[in-house]
């Protein structure tokens, strides 16, 4: 659909000074490095459950993972359910409380700080900010591929231009505003998201003639599932997956696991909790955390399931036919195509908003671990001098990186890609932050040890025997003659089923064998903690 020229003008104008005004104000309030690293530890509860939202549901929520329920089906509201149940509730009630007053004890600003000081160790913080340094830019390039393929199909400009608006807008507020401008603006972008999407499940169910009509219509297409995915497993687009298959393994272990698991070990959302000043921040932020959570990603793999009735209806196709074969392209062509003009323009502005809510809270944790983790604490032993002005230097250059990777990535790559990076903090983070958090037995060569297992035995499955990657990627092909080491199941079964486990097992293990920590550190880091 052609959008009114005047009428987007007029909206993304209007947008555009909101976020400018709330990056200036937290560009004013940004005065010591707590300002800049995490929001001077004050933030309002509700900004801070919005903010968190807003960053967890990106672009490759709404535009990756709505157009992977479009080929894969409801199935997906699994991971929507993990998401509120692990992602919110879990996080804030169970994590966020120790989460908040451990880094406060120990005068921690980043995630890899936290797990650094906890267990003492320069090592661990370094090594984490390589890893985010390295990995978080290839999930930053899926969602700026996210927001710009909507503007590009919005606008038909350039998607090459649509890229270097958005790394250029939310670059500058980043830099100058630090945590305090992205929660401020991540508030605003994820109030506008609530309501476009609420807008858009409205709009749909009235366009395909309300929900049971439109869920008996999807049911009764189960027929029409494409050759290639009936023999994956596919039953239909309201149905699982037949269990055991290659499409099931992908919906199970890949999505709904390998992301609702690996949220709690997100360092942009884990930094969230150390922004607020007391327990109860957190436990007032579960109100608002938990509706905007379903609101995003229930509507997003509903939407997307559904539109193939859309396109059944009006073109004789199922949703991922109409969409030249690319799942990225789903959401917006269903939008582009269904929906009115005003709500076009509505929801181009809520997939900016998004794009720019997540982008700008990976902007500022890939800086902050470049710039902080790796070369001020690790690199230069601790010296606290230019933290701000090296974390900005950081910022700058993993935006680049991540702009040069949404040049080349290839296309449907987003919900793959947020699972990779989700699944390879799940498994170098997680088991060492739950230690961390909740077992003081946990020693510093048993951190070390789980994260360097988790990290390599996570990358290692993804390049030798998870089809998906090993097979692209040619590594094994070229060493060891053959696609994949292993063969069978093995190959569609998700890193994240491996490597976590055997990550949490080493970390028990090495601790067991090895000194504990010094009564007198463990004393500082869970003073106050019940």
């Amino acid at each position: 659909m052609a959008v009114s020229t005047p009428l987007l003008g007029i909206a993304v104008l209007v947008y555009l000074m909101i976020i400018f005004y709330l990056g200036w104000l937290g560009y004013k309030q940004t005065k010591a490095v707590d300002d800049f690293m995490v929001a001077g530890r004050k933030a309002n509860p509700y900004i801070l459950a919005i903010s968190y939202g807003a960053t967890f549901i990106s672009t490759s929520a709404i535009v990756g993972f709505g157009g992977a329920a479009g080929s894969l089906g409801m199935g997906l509201l699994w991971l929507a359910v993990m998401n509120v149940v692990v992602g919110i509730f879990i996080a804030f009630a169970v994590f966020g409380p120790r989460t908040r007053q451990m880094g406060k004890n120990l005068r921690a600003v980043t995630f890899p700080e936290l797990l650094g000081r906890r267990f003492d160790s320069r090592f661990i913080q370094g090594f984490a900010g390589i890893l985010i340094g390295i990995f978080m830019p290839l999930y930053t390039g899926i969602v700026l591929i996210g927001g710009a393929r909507f503007v590009e199909t919005t606008l038909g400009i350039d998607y090459n231009s649509a890229l270097l608006i958005l790394t250029v807008i939310t670059a500058a507020y980043v830099i100058t505003g630090g945590l305090i401008a992205v929660m401020y603006t991540d508030a605003f972008q994820g109030i506008l998201m609530f309501v476009g999407m609420a807008i858009l499940l409205i709009l749909t169910y009235t366009k395909l003639g309300g929900v049971t009509e439109a869920h008996q219509a999807l049911t009764n297409m189960a027929h029409l599932v494409p050759e290639t995915l009936v023999k994956g497993g596919h039953l239909g687009w309201t149905a699982m997956p037949d269990i055991g298959t290659p499409i099931w393994w992908t919906v199970v272990s890949t999505l709904v696991l390998g992301v609702g698991i690996g949220v709690l070990a997100q360092p942009q959302l884990v930094v969230r909790f150390m922004t607020v000043k007391n327990d109860r921040s957190l436990y007032r932020a579960l109100l608002v955390g938990g509706p905007f959570i379903v609101m995003m990603t229930g509507v997003a793999f509903v939407v997307g399931a559904l539109s193939n009735v859309y396109f059944f209806r009006e073109k004789g196709v199922t949703s991922l036919a109409a969409a030249g074969g690319n799942t990225d392209l789903i959401i917006p062509e269903y939008i582009n195509l269904a929906m009115p003009e005003v709500f076009v323009v509505l929801f181009m502005l809520v997939l900016l908003a998004a794009a720019m809510s997540t982008l700008s809270s990976q902007y500022h944790t890939m800086g902050t671990a470049i710039g902080h983790d790796l070369y001020r604490q690790f690199l230069k032993k601790g010296d606290m001098s230019q933290t701000v002005n090296v974390t900005k230097l950081g910022i700058a250059f993993t935006i680049l990186v991540s702009v040069v990777l949404a040049y080349t990535l290839p296309p449907s790559i987003i919900a793959p890609a947020t699972s990779i990076f989700f699944g390879l903090c799940a498994a170098a983070f997680l088991p060492m932050y739950i230690g961390a958090l909740f077992w003081k037995r946990m020693t510093r060569e048993g951190a070390i040890a789980s994260m360097l297992v988790g990290s390599f035995s996570s990358l290692s499955w993804l390049a030798f025997v998870h089809a998906k990657e090993a097979a692209p990627l040619g590594i094994s092909q070229m060493l060891f003659g053959k696609a994949t080491l292993l063969t069978g199941t093995w190959t569609v079964v998700d890193p994240i089923l491996v490597a976590t486990p055997l990550a949490m097992l080493t970390g028990i293990v090495v601790s067991l064998l090895t000194r504990p920590i010094a009564r007198e550190h463990l004393e500082k880091c869970f003073e106050k903690i019940k």
